[in-house]
Protein backbone atom coordinates (compact mmCIF):
# COMPACT_ATOMS: atom_id res chain seq x y z
CA UNK A 1 0.00 0.00 0.00
CA UNK A 2 1.20 3.16 -0.87
CA UNK A 3 0.97 6.22 1.91
CA UNK A 4 0.80 9.65 1.40
CA UNK A 5 1.82 12.21 4.39
CA UNK A 6 -1.29 14.38 5.21
CA UNK A 7 -0.05 17.90 6.29
CA UNK A 8 -1.65 21.45 7.28
CA UNK A 9 -1.44 24.53 5.48
CA UNK A 10 2.35 25.40 6.85
CA UNK A 11 3.61 21.66 5.32
CA UNK A 12 3.62 20.73 8.93
CA UNK A 13 2.80 16.44 9.00
CA UNK A 14 -0.29 15.38 10.42
CA UNK A 15 -0.90 11.84 9.34
CA UNK A 16 -0.47 9.50 6.93
CA UNK A 17 -3.01 7.98 4.11
CA UNK A 18 -3.52 5.45 1.26
CA UNK A 19 -2.89 7.21 -1.90
CA UNK A 20 -5.45 6.80 -3.84
CA UNK A 21 -7.96 7.64 -0.66
CA UNK A 22 -6.38 10.59 -0.10
CA UNK A 23 -7.36 11.77 -3.78
CA UNK A 24 -10.80 10.86 -3.39
CA UNK A 25 -14.13 12.82 -2.00
CA UNK A 26 -12.44 16.14 -2.64
CA UNK A 27 -8.92 14.93 -1.47
CA UNK A 28 -6.67 15.69 1.55
CA UNK A 29 -4.27 17.95 1.77
CA UNK A 30 -0.97 16.21 1.29
CA UNK A 31 2.75 16.86 0.72
CA UNK A 32 3.97 16.62 -2.59
CA UNK A 33 6.56 18.12 -5.27
CA UNK A 34 7.45 18.78 -8.64
CA UNK A 35 10.58 18.88 -10.65
CA UNK A 36 11.35 21.25 -13.37
CA UNK A 37 14.36 20.14 -15.36
CA UNK A 38 16.48 22.57 -18.12
CA UNK A 39 18.86 21.71 -20.55
CA UNK A 40 21.73 23.96 -21.41
CA UNK A 41 19.56 25.57 -23.74
CA UNK A 42 17.30 26.97 -21.45
CA UNK A 43 14.71 24.35 -22.86
CA UNK A 44 12.50 22.78 -20.63
CA UNK A 45 12.02 19.09 -20.44
CA UNK A 46 7.70 17.82 -20.35
CA UNK A 47 6.60 14.74 -20.11
CA UNK A 48 3.16 13.56 -21.43
CA UNK A 49 1.77 11.47 -18.67
CA UNK A 50 0.52 8.29 -19.64
CA UNK A 51 -2.88 7.01 -20.77
CA UNK A 52 -2.83 4.81 -18.04
CA UNK A 53 -1.70 6.66 -14.97
CA UNK A 54 -4.73 6.83 -12.21
CA UNK A 55 -5.58 10.35 -12.94
CA UNK A 56 -4.68 13.10 -15.03
CA UNK A 57 -3.21 10.67 -18.07
CA UNK A 58 -2.63 12.58 -21.27
CA UNK A 59 -1.84 15.38 -20.23
CA UNK A 60 1.65 16.75 -20.65
CA UNK A 61 3.43 18.24 -17.66
CA UNK A 62 6.92 18.61 -15.80
CA UNK A 63 9.50 16.63 -16.26
CA UNK A 64 8.44 14.61 -12.84
CA UNK A 65 6.18 14.83 -10.02
CA UNK A 66 5.11 12.40 -6.87
CA UNK A 67 5.23 11.99 -3.25
CA UNK A 68 7.63 11.72 -0.79
CA UNK A 69 6.87 8.10 1.76
CA UNK A 70 6.97 8.03 5.30
CA UNK A 71 10.13 9.06 7.04
CA UNK A 72 11.56 10.47 3.30
CA UNK A 73 12.81 14.07 2.75
CA UNK A 74 11.07 15.80 0.06
CA UNK A 75 14.44 16.40 -2.47
CA UNK A 76 15.27 12.52 -1.45
CA UNK A 77 12.04 11.93 -3.13
CA UNK A 78 12.52 14.18 -6.01
CA UNK A 79 15.69 12.18 -6.24
CA UNK A 80 14.48 8.77 -6.18
CA UNK A 81 11.13 9.43 -9.16
CA UNK A 82 13.51 11.22 -10.99
CA UNK A 83 15.02 7.81 -11.40
CA UNK A 84 11.96 6.23 -11.86
CA UNK A 85 10.31 8.32 -13.95
CA UNK A 86 12.70 9.20 -16.20
CA UNK A 87 15.76 7.58 -15.77
CA UNK A 88 18.02 10.32 -14.29
CA UNK A 89 19.46 12.13 -11.72
CA UNK A 90 20.89 15.60 -11.43
CA UNK A 91 21.65 18.28 -8.56
CA UNK A 92 18.24 19.95 -8.09
CA UNK A 93 17.55 23.33 -6.09
CA UNK A 94 14.03 24.07 -4.21
CA UNK A 95 12.70 26.89 -5.67
CA UNK A 96 9.05 27.24 -4.04
CA UNK A 97 6.42 25.92 -2.93
CA UNK A 98 2.34 26.40 -2.97
CA UNK A 99 -0.59 24.72 -2.89
CA UNK A 100 -3.65 23.42 -5.30
CA UNK A 101 -6.45 22.01 -5.56
CA UNK A 102 -7.56 20.54 -9.27
CA UNK A 103 -10.06 18.15 -9.37
CA UNK A 104 -9.64 15.34 -12.53
CA UNK A 105 -13.30 14.51 -14.09
CA UNK A 106 -12.20 11.60 -15.84
CA UNK A 107 -10.79 9.56 -12.69
CA UNK A 108 -13.47 11.06 -10.20
CA UNK A 109 -10.02 11.62 -8.11
CA UNK A 110 -9.26 15.21 -6.79
CA UNK A 111 -5.47 16.59 -6.60
CA UNK A 112 -5.06 18.55 -2.82
CA UNK A 113 -1.38 19.24 -2.51
CA UNK A 114 0.90 21.32 -0.64
CA UNK A 115 3.78 20.91 -3.88
CA UNK A 116 7.89 21.56 -3.04
CA UNK A 117 9.17 22.84 -6.81
CA UNK A 118 12.45 21.76 -7.70
CA UNK A 119 14.88 22.63 -10.33
CA UNK A 120 17.90 20.92 -12.43
CA UNK A 121 19.71 20.96 -15.18
CA UNK A 122 20.37 18.17 -17.38
CA UNK A 123 21.87 17.29 -21.27
CA UNK A 124 22.31 14.02 -21.33
CA UNK A 125 19.45 11.42 -22.34
CA UNK A 126 15.86 10.45 -20.18
CA UNK A 127 14.96 6.99 -20.14
CA UNK A 128 10.86 7.73 -19.25
CA UNK A 129 9.54 4.40 -17.59
CA UNK A 130 6.36 3.48 -20.03
CA UNK A 131 4.30 2.80 -17.42
CA UNK A 132 4.94 6.75 -16.19
CA UNK A 133 5.36 8.60 -19.32
CA UNK A 134 3.55 8.61 -22.90
CA UNK A 135 5.89 11.12 -24.81
CA UNK A 136 8.83 13.57 -23.57
CA UNK A 137 10.22 16.65 -25.35
CA UNK A 138 12.15 19.56 -24.47
CA UNK A 139 10.60 22.95 -25.25
CA UNK A 140 11.54 26.53 -25.69
CA UNK A 141 9.87 28.42 -22.30
CA UNK A 142 8.47 31.07 -25.12
CA UNK A 143 6.86 28.25 -27.11
CA UNK A 144 5.46 26.67 -23.71
CA UNK A 145 3.80 29.87 -22.32
CA UNK A 146 2.37 30.71 -25.93
CA UNK A 147 0.73 26.55 -25.91
CA UNK A 148 0.11 27.36 -22.44
CA UNK A 149 -2.20 29.96 -23.19
CA UNK A 150 -3.43 28.45 -26.09
CA UNK A 151 -4.24 25.12 -25.48
CA UNK A 152 -4.27 25.03 -21.36
CA UNK A 153 -6.44 22.05 -21.11
CA UNK A 154 -3.36 19.85 -22.87
CA UNK A 155 -1.65 20.47 -19.83
CA UNK A 156 -1.20 19.03 -15.59
CA UNK A 157 -3.59 22.10 -13.79
CA UNK A 158 -0.47 22.26 -10.83
CA UNK A 159 2.16 22.55 -14.06
CA UNK A 160 0.15 25.32 -15.41
CA UNK A 161 -0.10 26.99 -11.63
CA UNK A 162 4.19 26.94 -11.08
CA UNK A 163 5.69 27.42 -14.44
CA UNK A 164 4.75 31.19 -14.26
CA UNK A 165 6.62 31.25 -10.85
CA UNK A 166 9.26 28.67 -11.97
CA UNK A 167 10.01 30.85 -15.22
CA UNK A 168 9.69 34.39 -12.40
CA UNK A 169 12.48 32.97 -9.84
CA UNK A 170 14.66 30.70 -12.25
CA UNK A 171 16.83 31.54 -15.28
CA UNK A 172 16.70 28.53 -17.45
CA UNK A 173 20.31 29.88 -19.09
CA UNK A 174 21.77 30.63 -16.25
Amino acid sequence: MEEVILVDETDRAIGFEEKIQAHRNGGQLHRAFSVFIFDGRGRMLLQKRSTRKYHFGGLWTNACCGHPRRGEQVEDAAHRRMLEEIGFDTHLTEVHTFMYVAEDTNSDLTEREFDHVFVGQFDGFAKPQPDEIDELRWVRCEELQADLTANPDHYTPWFATAVPAVLRDHDPTG
